[in-house]
């Protein structure tokens, strides 16, 4: 079992990091080997997480931009099996620094395979903007998880998303998947986020996870503690939502595994 999953929306706001921050500390405490990169100039899963950007930091754009050792940048966490490959804020440059390098939507998925046997699950948080990190990501990927806020526009969102992955597979012949969307800061008080998840469901079907996150207070002041939401509060509703969601992701590829087998 080897799996990498980017966690993207161009849209911002909608969980994406507190998702890549959780997902991956609750696949690690279901036993599963994980490496989180934090492929956003904001650095947050990074912050997240507890790791200090100190000036002698070690990044993603030290690899990607400098060739170095990726094993050399990638930091272990106060988590068993959840190491980070950390980002600041020098990444921003990326977009323009690579601009004329060969092959350059495709240099994040060579670094990644240099250590990709030693993980389970290799998830990377995108910038919520369709630039060549994004790219890289997406083409580092073998599917794509998606967290929807349920919001009035979130189904155009969604559907802007979907263009751009075929428009992927389309002009790199890369065969990537949908892992599933995820339902995020969910309020089942309200009439419109019911209404949003059953539109989703109806126009998405089985693509759309089970699991539900619910909007819960102790989700968002977990990173501020430098804490996945297990290792803050395990009994919290948001920890038990993510829980259920790395179940579901390992159901899913086990389900795979048997079936190619």
């Amino acid at each position: 079992m080897n799996r990498v999953i980017a966690i993207t929306n161009q849209k911002g706001g909608v969980g994406k990091t507190t998702t890549a921050i959780n997902l991956a500390a609750a696949l690690a405490v279901s036993d599963a080997t994980v490496l989180l990169v934090d492929a956003d100039p904001q650095g947050n899963t990074t912050s997240g997480l507890g790791i200090q950007k100190k000036q002698d930091l070690a990044t993603i754009y030290d690899v990607l931009v400098d060739g170095r050792d990726i094993q050399s940048a990638i930091c272990h966490t106060s988590m068993e099996g959840l190491d980070v490959l950390p980002a600041d804020k020098n990444l921003i440059g990326v977009n323009l620094q690579l601009v004329g390098v060969d092959d350059r939507e495709s240099i994040l998925r060579r670094h990644l395979q240099a250590v990709q046997d030693k993980y389970n699950f290799i998830l990377i948080d995108c910038p919520p903007a369709l630039d060549l990190l994004t790219l890289n990501a997406l083409m580092a990927a073998d599917s794509v998880l998606v967290p929807i806020q349920c919001e009035f526009f979130a189904l155009e969102g969604v559907s802007e998303l979907m263009d751009t992955i075929d428009r992927i597979r389309d002009s790199f012949g890369h065969p990537l998947k949908i892992e599933g969307i995820l339902l995020t800061m969910f309020d089942d008080r309200t009439n419109l986020a019911r209404q949003v998840a059953a539109d989703l469901r109806e126009f998405f079907g089985n693509e759309v996870f089970r699991t539900v996150i619910p909007r819960n207070i102790r989700l968002a002041e977990a990173p501020s503690h430098g804490k996945s939401i297990l290792a803050y509060d395990p009994g919290s509703r948001g920890a038990e939502a993510y829980i259920q969601l790395a179940k579901e992701v390992l159901t899913n590829e086990h389900k795979r595994t048997a079936k190619a087998g």
